[in-house]
């Protein structure tokens, strides 16, 4: 598939001199993958800058370079003022098919249950749906894996057009605040947008809570095209400004939670493994026996069931729809029991709130003790260990500090870090033997959660991924328990 260069650049972005007729074969954001014809962008990272890899892109034969103004190379250069925007736009022109109906879902947590909420009531409703987030893009015959919560413009673009090639019809997105930022989804068509909360997360790339903000409400204020639906959970500190931001971009609010006005959750009843939840849609009363455990995942239900009425499927079927939800993997996922009936769940939680609507959700259902494995992730923003280990001391019956992702950081400062703030827990390094003590602390009508790596299935040290896949080490160490 090749494209011409002239054919690809937005109103406002010129071709240099002589190139407009080039024909373009792929687009590039890696100068280690550049195949000959493609296009190579060079934008200026976190850590460094796309610009000196120019020479290396141009080797492996890049015919065209996209750069900030003023960058050289033997190669045409598109000159940009915003280079990550003009490559969204790019992106989008040479894989053209997306969706007609996108969801988009920003917010710190809860986004990957909530895509994965609207895609099964869609799914329910009759329609072609997909999701696509954290857990990669997951359509009715299975996943695949996209690499980040919101992939690159190119690769989003790619996936898409795949998409719409397959038939799907109805997408629902998470947009991180790093690609909101960074631009990648700015050539998306959307249909309407929701947010679900925001606390403290990514402080080691955002300096401060508004810019984190400020990133967040792009998906509202730039992306979100005048007129769309922008279903908020009100039950957020930041969500009365959210609500003023959507409104002054033209967009029509629909307020859900304890203290929505269009949708008002009244009352949450625990069982064992589900709640039923009654609560007002415009009005009218309804009741729902939701299969899932902790209020937090009524919120993302109830989020996706109002998204899924705000593109066009009647509020009956998707209130229906969500007595058929599947959880998502690695959100309060229970992969086993012991002998005993106490279950073990893992939880992808991985920050203070996070954390802190995990061992709530968990307490209303636990007649016993709230066992907890955890750790921090290292290379990423320290200011939320102690706030963490504070969390658990205080909503945990036992607590068991290990490691998560140390990366290039040393793992006993981490725990030390978390320590401080959790004097009494238990430090076990090796996350394995955390989970394995955890388990032999259990007794009848306890309940063991891990949290921090929910879905994924390696843990990073230094540079490697080391397989590290909870769900198979908690069915191999209750296994040997008999």
């Amino acid at each position: 598939m090749t494209r011409v260069l002239a054919d690809l650049l937005p109103e406002g972005l010129d071709a240099p001199s002589g190139a407009a007729a080039l024909e373009i074969s792929g687009l590039a954001l890696d100068s280690r993958q550049v195949m000959p014809g493609d296009l190579f962008a060079a934008l200026p990272g976190v850590k460094m800058d796309g610009v000196q890899f120019i020479p290396a892109a141009v080797e492996k034969g890049a015919v065209c370079v996209l750069a900030r103004r003023g960058v050289q190379a033997s190669v045409p250069v598109i000159e940009a003022d915003a280079p990550a925007a003009a490559l969204a736009a790019i992106a989008a022109r040479f894989a053209p098919g997306q969706p007609g109906t996108i969801a988009a879902v920003t917010g710190t947590n809860g986004k990957s249950s909530t895509v994965e909420f609207l895609r099964q009531i869609w799914t329910r409703a009759g329609l072609q749906a997909a999701a696509l987030g954290t857990l990669g893009v997951t359509r009715l015959s299975g996943r695949t894996d996209v690499g980040y919560t919101t992939p690159d413009a190119i690769a989003l673009h790619d996936n898409l057009n795949t998409l719409a090639g397959e038939g799907v019809t109805h997408l629902a997105m998470e947009v991180s605040s790093h690609g909101l930022k960074q631009r990648r989804a700015d050539g998306v068509r959307l249909a309407l947008a929701g947010f679900t909360n925001l606390t403290h997360d990514h402080f080691d790339y955002h300096p401060d809570f508004e810019n984190y903000f400020a990133s967040k409400m792009r998906l509202f204020s730039v992306l979100a095209p005048s007129g769309a639906p922008a279903v908020i959970n009100m039950d957020s500190d930041w969500s009365v400004r959210v609500v003023q931001v959507a409104r002054a971009a033209g967009l029509s609010p629909v307020e859900v939670g304890w203290r929505g006005r269009d949708l008002t959750i009244r009352e949450i009843t625990p069982y064992p493994a589900s709640q039923r939840v009654r609560f007002s849609w415009k009005g009218e009363q309804h009741s729902v026996d939701l299969p899932l455990v902790g209020e937090f995942q009524t919120a993302n239900a109830l989020g996706a069931a109002v998204m899924a009425i705000a593109s066009g499927v009647a509020p009956q079927i998707a209130f229906d729809a969500m007595r058929q939800l599947r959880g998502v993997a690695g959100r309060l996922q229970a992969v086993g029991k012991t002998t005993e009936g106490a279950p073990i769940l893992l939880d992808y939680a991985h920050t203070p709130d996070g954390l802190d609507k995990l061992l709530r959700a968990a307490r209303p259902h636990t007649r016993g003790r709230i066992i907890l494995v955890f750790g921090a992730g290292g290379d990423r923003d320290p200011a939320k260990r102690g706030p963490m280990g504070k969390v658990a001391a205080k909503l945990a019956d036992i607590v068991i500090v290990t490691d998560d992702n140390p990366r290039s950081e040393d793992g006993a400062s981490i725990r030390k870090a978390i320590l401080a703030a959790c004097p009494q827990a238990q430090e076990i390094k090796e996350r394995e033997s955390a989970i394995r003590a955890g388990i032999e602390q259990l007794q009848a009508h306890d309940v063991l959660l891990v949290a921090g790596k929910g879905h994924e299935t390696g843990q990073i040290v230094n540079d490697q991924v080391i397989p590290f896949d909870e769900a198979e080490i908690v069915t191999r160490i209750l296994a040997e328990r008999g």
